[in-house]
């Protein structure tokens, strides 16, 4: 787990070793072990390092291979690089390492593209050819490691951060029309290649791109698994799919032990951290330490759940710590949340990934996490009312998106709102599209390749790294989402949903964290909004650069500044925390 960023000049100029190396320091709360710099012809890699497997130097980067003419940055983990190095090996190659990264750069040069489908993991990578010239990046299955990238004037910046390449300058900073449309619909979520700055996109998720020497790439898509039933799967039981799906979790959770440090666990009290950490003691892991977070209530809404956390620690013998965070930690704590943001996120739960990752980074660097378990296996509410429809993406609006086009209409200001309804035709284009079942199948297919990954994944991945601490998200394992993928929607959907899963979990963890309501992370300082939270907020939307961007109607401001409890959109998010919290991450940036 580290941070990498770059620059490719395709004009025939030098990169700029300032521009790596400023990109670099930004990164370094995402490696804060070691770092590097390497500079070669037209290509210049900057690498900030995590120490989590082969802590010796032999896996510093950026890693040359001057036989194989390659060379390589690197961020995630390859669960399965032992195997694939055995492979390798029998295949005559040679290694000077003991970790994962020399084993990309061998599988790179021994099976190409196809490398990547062989990777059991999460990354992004960069590879440059020596003697081809040309640039090869890749991003994981569902984009849990990040790659931003900017090009203009002949020059590619890359980084595993937007604020990165921000700092190093010379990047068109202004808004995206249409990436704005999608932040105020999809309740911040910006799908590839988009980001909310026009100057700046993303690698897309299972994607393998290949820059020629002259700036132009092409893009491959390796992984798209079909949401439908295969040959066969009807006669499947119900014992014997949470058979498989018990085996294949337990497989997923094993894989995301390999470490040369201990790995432990986020545990909110919930199915899913109090399965993973079932499977953990299950599998032997000694010494596992957990960690749960919890706030001060709010309007009556209680902040914590302790007493399921509590209870799993207790039942599987973990070494627990719980973290109370009172209301003035978690105010001093927003400007470092907001800061750790690649891009805005409106989620509560942000601050307490960042806070409750400020503590766990103290005792160890790796941990386990329950991101994923929802879009997968069916837990959320806009499911359900899918099982009969005969519009998906009318239904599915209805239960997901913040606003409607034209509601957006009265709340944006004119010159920011985009000609057309962009989020109503991303709907279209991804419900539609071929290789789903089922309705509720285009509605899983959806959440957990596109609205997973710029959510619940951006956000882990962001507020972990923020102190150098590595998260593993096992429900993301890509086989157990391909065999999930098969499941019968109406199995997954029981039970108020996620119904195989805790059938499943019912094998593993106490009943009494499984049948219960379904919880979430709670901040309910920030979905009620008051005091010192709402002068924060009335402040950045009347800031200066504020008034000169003017996103928003002024009556729309006021309407939401004078009542703020009036206004939560239909996931319980509060819409003067949504548009404050973009002002605040665009002034934070300095945009």
């Amino acid at each position: 787990m580290c941070g990498i960023c770059g620059e490719v000049r395709f004009d025939g100029g030098s990169p700029s070793v300032s521009a790596v190396s400023v990109m670099a320091d930004v990164l370094a709360p995402r490696g804060p072990d070691a770092s590097g710099i390497v500079v070669r012809g037209n290509v210049g890699l900057g690498h900030r390092r995590l120490r989590i497997l082969d802590l010796s130097d032999k896996s510093q980067q950026p890693m040359v291979d001057p036989d194989l003419g390659l060379s390589l940055v690197f961020n995630g983990c390859i669960y399965n690089f032992r195997e694939l190095r055995s492979e390798l090996e029998k295949n005559g190659y040679r290694f000077f390492s003991e970790g994962d990264t020399e084993v990309i750069l061998k599988a790179w040069h021994a099976w190409r593209e196809d490398c990547v489908s062989r990777f059991h993991g999460m990354f992004a990578f960069v590879i440059h050819e020596r003697d081809s010239g040309r640039i090869v990046m890749a991003r994981d299955r569902f984009g849990i490691k990040p790659l931003y990238l900017a090009q203009a004037n002949g020059t590619l910046r890359f980084a595993s951060s937007l604020p990165s390449i921000i700092k190093a300058g010379g990047v068109d900073t202004s808004i995206d029309v249409e990436a704005l449309h999608t932040f105020m619909t999809f309740h911040a979520v910006v799908p590839p290649p988009r980001t909310i700055l026009a100057g700046v996109r993303k690698l897309p998720p299972a994607t393998i791109r290949t820059y020629d020497r002259d700036g132009s790439f092409e893009d491959r898509r390796y992984w798209d698994p079909p949401y439908r039933r295969l040959a066969g799967d009807g006669a499947i039981t119900r014992a014997e799919w949470q058979d498989e799906l018990l085996a294949s979790l337990r497989t997923a959770v094993k894989r995301r032990m390999i470490a040369d440090v201990p790995v432990g666990v986020l545990l909110s009290g919930g199915v899913d951290s109090s399965l993973i950490v079932g499977l953990l003691a299950e599998a032997g892991q000694q010494g596992l330490m957990s960690f749960s977070v919890g706030f001060e209530e709010a309007n009556g809404e209680k902040g914590d759940e302790f007493i399921y956390s509590d209870l799993i620690a207790r039942h599987f013998g973990t070494d627990h710590h719980k973290i109370f965070v009172p209301s003035a930690d978690l105010m001093d704590a927003l400007p470092g949340t907001i800061a750790a943001m690649s891009e805005p996120m409106v989620s509560y739960d942000n601050v307490g990934f960042y806070l409750l990752s400020k503590e766990v980074s103290k005792h160890i660097k790796v941990v386990q996490s329950g991101q994923g378990a929802d879009e997968v296996f069916g837990g959320y509410h806009w499911y359900p009312p899918l099982l009969a429809t005969s519009d998906v993406v009318s239904d599915y609006g209805r239960g997901f998106r913040d606003r409607s086009h034209a509601v957006l209409a009265t709340q944006l200001s004119k010159s920011w709102l985009a000609d057309r309804d962009i989020s109503g035709d991303l709907l279209n284009e991804h419900l539609l599209r071929p290789g789903a079942e089922t309705a509720v199948d285009q509605a899983l297919r959806l959440d957990s390749n596109v609205m997973l990954v710029d959510d619940p994944v951006k956000r882990v991945d962001n507020m972990t790294m923020a102190w150098g601490l590595e998260a593993r998200v096992p429900f993301l394992d890509h086989e157990l989402v391909e065999l999930a993928a098969r499941i019968p929607p109406e199995e997954k959907l029981r039970d108020g949903g996620k119904g195989i899963l805790k059938d499943v979990a019912r094998k593993v963890v106490p009943s009494e964290v499984i049948d219960r309501k379904k919880g979430y992370f709670p901040v309910p300082q920030l979905k009620y909004i008051a005091g010192p939270y709402l002068d924060m907020i009335r402040d950045a939307l009347h800031a200066q650069k504020a008034r000169e961007r003017g996103l928003f109607r002024k009556d729309y401001l006021e309407r939401l500044l004078d009542k703020p409890e009036d206004h939560i959109t239909p996931l319980r998010g509060s819409e003067l925390w949504q548009v404050g919290l973009l002002e605040m991450w665009l002034q934070a940036q300095e945009v």
